[in-house]
């Protein structure tokens, strides 16, 4: 597409002729690294959240479908059609609120966009060079996207990650499976024809859990139906009734399109705790507090939460009944972080709900809406104590951000939490060295071989599901 074509371009031909000419060569060097990182952390979630309730209804439902095995269920071991394998392994990287996040804590990169690439490249026997470039693309593209229709996506009652997600995954998908600049125009007009997701999933069921799902699948779907020739309109954002117009009250279609010809600086955010992303802040506040006041929690007598506009209506449910709900309640968050000191997902166990210490924590904390802080997500916390001491900290930066990064070793750290007691310590360095030379592997099969349960590992898998129920 030469500059004088491009002009008249649609968005989808110009993000479509921009995505096709990605490859690995062309990766800046700190993308790479990026997509790399986050390929560690997705597999260590996704095979801990295979192991929940949710993570395994899903791979109940992919195998139970049947048709070709052409890609492995992450943390089950079975193959099964690339598209329900993306379905599933979206649903499990999901389902235990570890996975990554964006800078406005909007949406997770991973659970639509890797769970799609990896079914596609598993799939095509793809190496891992194709798959780094395919995962950048996609990631790329969600977060374009989410630049141009938020905050009124979000603000309309849409989940970015389903909604963005499914875009993100159709790019992966396409990179993988190799479509031309007109096939992947028509992918995104049919991803647009599956685009959506809906914020009404707080509360004690697994509704959460399940939205990247069909995002994932969707993706995967729209990328292989348009290389077979199924055309989707080229108009899908900018037209009278594209997704922009759709989905947005206000909307941004510029940075869809903005330095297209420059190199894109992925932000990509991580999660030390397991709980809803704009929650981090408060937590990081609890245990500063701890840690550096040691606050006797029996003579707390107030929790002043101040938060920005952005988020200080949501979160607020002081009295969750199962730990999908406790994973989106700050005052709970807050209470275990006060007196656990750490927010893990043992925290948001359904056993510790009714302790009465944390019920008691929970009541105390008040919300207060403060326009002065200076980011969406900042928080600062207030302990008032019987005595008339008070101790405050504040937060706009939580632990995992791009200015408060977790360093490697810590995203490694976290990976062996997770993956050890499902698969035990061999192999998950066997896929923590796999992945660290991933751009050297030929066949990302050779990796996806490596997340199926051991029968060494099968006792810890049983215990890690009990306490997971």
């Amino acid at each position: 597409m030469n500059k004088t074509t491009q002009k008249n371009a649609t968005i989808a031909e110009q993000l479509a002729h921009h995505f096709q000419a990605f490859d690995y060569e062309t990766l800046p060097g700190p993308s790479r690294h990026s997509v790399k990182r986050l390929l560690l952390d997705y597999i260590g979630v996704a095979v801990s959240g295979s192991q929940t309730a949710s993570g395994q209804i899903a791979r109940k439902f992919a195998v139970s479908t049947g048709g070709h095995r052409e890609a492995t269920l992450i943390g089950g071991g079975e193959r099964v059609p690339a598209v329900q394998a993306a379905f599933a392994n979206a649903i499990s990287s999901h389902s235990v609120e570890l996975d990554d996040i964006d800078v406005l804590a909007l949406f997770h990169f991973s659970p639509p966009v890797y769970s799609a690439a990896l079914a596609a490249a598993q799939q095509k026997s793809a190496s891992g060079k194709d798959l780094l470039a395919a995962l950048a693309a996609g990631c790329e593209m969600m977060e374009r996207l989410s630049k141009a229709a938020n905050s009124s996506l979000r603000n309309r009652g849409f989940h970015t990650t389903p909604t963005c997600g499914v875009f993100g995954a159709t790019i992966a998908a396409s990179r993988i499976l190799g479509l031309s600049s007109d096939e992947i125009v028509s992918a995104l007009g049919l991803a647009g024809a599956q685009a959506g997701g809906l914020m009404e999933m707080y509360g004690p069921s697994m509704q959460k859990r399940f939205n990247p799902g069909p995002a994932a699948r969707n993706g995967v779907t729209a990328a292989a139906m348009a290389q077979m020739g199924f055309t989707g309109a080229a108009t899908i954002f900018d037209g009278e009734r594209g997704f922009l117009a759709a989905f947005t009250d206000e909307n941004f279609p510029g940075k869809l399109v903005a330095d297209l010809d420059k190199p894109y600086p992925l932000d990509i955010e991580f999660k030390p705790y397991s709980c809803a992303r704009p929650i981090h802040n408060a937590i990081d506040c609890a245990l500063e507090i701890r840690r550096k006041h040691a606050p006797d929690l029996a003579r707390i007598t107030g929790i002043k939460m101040a938060r920005h506009p952005d988020w200080a209506h949501y979160h607020q449910n002081p009295a969750p009944r199962t730990y999908h709900e406790a994973q989106v309640s700050l005052p709970y968050s807050v209470a275990v972080g006060l007196a656990d000191g750490q927010a893990l997902f043992a925290q948001y166990n359904n056993a510790r709900l009714g302790e009465p210490v944390l019920k008691t924590l929970s009541n105390l904390v008040e919300f207060i809406a403060d326009e002065t802080l200076p980011r969406g997500v900042s928080c600062r916390m207030t302990v008032e104590m019987d005595s008339g001491e008070r101790y405050t900290s504040q937060v706009d930066y939580p632990k995992g951000s791009i200015q408060n990064s977790m360093s490697d070793q810590e995203l490694r750290v976290k990976f062996d939490s997770l993956v050890i007691p499902v698969l035990g310590a061999e192999r998950a360095a066997r896929i923590a060295d796999t992945i660290a030379q991933i751009e050297n592997c030929p066949d990302i099969g050779e990796l996806m071989g490596l997340l199926e349960p051991t029968d060494a590992a099968s006792p810890r898998t049983t215990a890690t599901e009990k306490l997971r129920a």
